[in-house]
């Protein structure tokens, strides 16, 4: 049985210190083979930098994955192809910089990991999230032992829907975006691990990471305002898969919660 855990949208300065001073150990108390973080919103609540990113994969992040603030960062998109174990969505198109997959090995097991973006309420110009998923399994199943999926997406039946196109073709599907984590988490009936939205990875005394006030005075009229990221109740969210090595089905899937002490 391999241990591989998904972690939560990091968000700012917050979630980068507690995966820094954390990972290590809690890749230790839960016997942890892999960890994938999407690493988003890093830098200052919006996209990640190369400084970020290789703060991130020295603490202990096997993998990080991207998705729709992917380009926030001035010069990001010079940086991105100079780092081994960073990918950007797969579903951009083919003249975006930087690498559509990653795969990772640990104990003589290979893991693929891509990201689609949903296309519901999101901003980026993306493929088709399904056709797109279709197209990269068949380029990674003869190159890896397991696939896993994240979807980056805002519409809850977005991701539904992907997790039941994929059941058992994939070891898992996980969304990210909203940053709240769901109670789904289940293993689908042809064996792939799934939960809706695994979380954020960051300050939850706030809204999605962000200050309180000035996004509640913002639905209040509308003005425009800067939307800082919020400092207190710093916690890691993602989703613990245990995966059955000789099938490269999900055994196990639930929510890990690591508040900082």
């Amino acid at each position: 049985m391999l241990k591989l855990l998904f972690v939560g949208d990091i968000v700012g300065r917050p979630g980068r210190d507690f995966i820094n001073e954390r990972m290590a150990r809690i890749r230790a108390e839960h016997a942890i083979d892999f960890v994938i973080a999407n690493g988003e919103n890093a830098a200052a609540g919006a996209g990640i930098n190369g400084t970020i990113a290789r703060s991130l994969l020295g603490a202990g992040v096997d993998a990080i994955t991207l998705g729709d603030h992917v380009w926030d960062q001035r010069g990001w998109e010079s940086e991105i192809s100079q780092i081994e174990r960073v990918c950007r969505p797969a579903n951009l198109p083919a003249s975006n910089p930087g690498w559509d997959h990653l795969i990772i090995e640990a104990r003589g097991f290979r893991v693929a990991v891509f990201t689609v973006l949903g296309r519901q309420y999101m901003g980026l110009k993306a493929d088709c999230p399904f056709l797109c998923a279709d197209r990269m399994i068949n380029q990674l199943k003869s190159q890896c032992d397991a696939i896993i999926v994240e979807i980056h997406a805002e519409a809850t039946s977005e991701k539904i829907a992907l997790g039941w196109y994929l059941d058992g073709r994939v070891t898992a599907v996980l969304g990210t975006h909203t940053h709240v984590p769901t109670a789904d988490a289940r293993v689908l009936p042809k064996g792939t691990a799934f939960m809706c939205d695994v979380g954020m990875t960051g300050p939850y005394q706030g809204v999605l990471g962000r200050e309180v006030e000035p996004v509640v005075a913002k639905f209040l009229d509308g003005m425009p305002r800067r939307f800082e990221v919020a400092t207190e109740d710093v916690r890691l969210s993602g989703a613990l898969i245990e995966i059955n090595a000789s099938m490269a089905n999900a055994e196990k899937i639930e929510l890990l919660t690591v508040r900082k002490e």
